[in-house]
């Protein structure tokens, strides 16, 4: 008797679905704060951006827990998905995943919390999504089962590299200051 292969093909897709969205997620935020392309972008539209490909990434997240649970070829409970060290398959590795996908959700649970919370709170989990990239890194890296496909190397390699990349220019790069209107436009106006 052969096994349906359709959740495991499933749980695959939307791994490697949700690392790129979390890359995305990652890169829109660095976007947001570094600016690197001036003022062109708008930061409520770049800040939307990146909630919406937080939401999306966590989604995609849930939907490979549950596909996991039910593939026939492996034996995840629901419990598993919440209690890092449960999954019997590369425990060490699926345990990073599991708290990888925890701390996503706490930080994406924290926009709404912000001012509960306050900037300086936030600012610092957030910087927690450097965790969320490599946890999800590492995880897919060590547990995946198409690692050593090339072109899945090549997205792995790709998202390191776009968010050292992005990371450095944050940091070597002040953002652009908004343009002062010109004297002749303050005139006009206060006229």
């Amino acid at each position: 008797m052969t096994t349906d292969p359709t959740f495991w093909i499933e749980a695959r897709a939307s791994g490697l679905a949700a690392y790129m969205l979390v890359t995305a997620s990652m890169l829109a935020g660095l976007v947001l704060k570094s600016r690197p392309f001036g003022t062109r972008l708008k930061p409520a539209a770049v800040t939307e951006i990146h909630r919406s490909l937080a939401v999306f990434a966590l989604t995609a997240t849930v939907i490979h827990g549950i596909a996991l649970v039910l593939d026939s070829s492996v034996s995840i409970t629901l419990t598993a998905l919440v209690v890092p060290g449960l999954v019997p398959y590369r425990p060490v590795w699926t345990s990073i995943g599991v708290l990888t996908a925890e701390l996503m959700l706490l930080v994406y649970l924290s926009f709404p919390l912000r001012r509960l919370i306050g900037s300086r709170t936030w600012r610092k989990l957030h910087w927690s999504t450097y965790g969320v990239f490599a946890g999800a890194t590492v995880h897919g890296v060590m547990s995946g089962t198409d690692t050593g496909r090339p072109w899945v190397s090549g997205v792995y390699l790709g998202a390191i590299g776009a968010v050292a990349f992005a990371t450095c220019w944050r940091i070597a790069v002040p953002p652009p200051r908004p343009a002062r209107p010109s004297r002749t436009a303050v005139e006009r106006a206060g006229a």
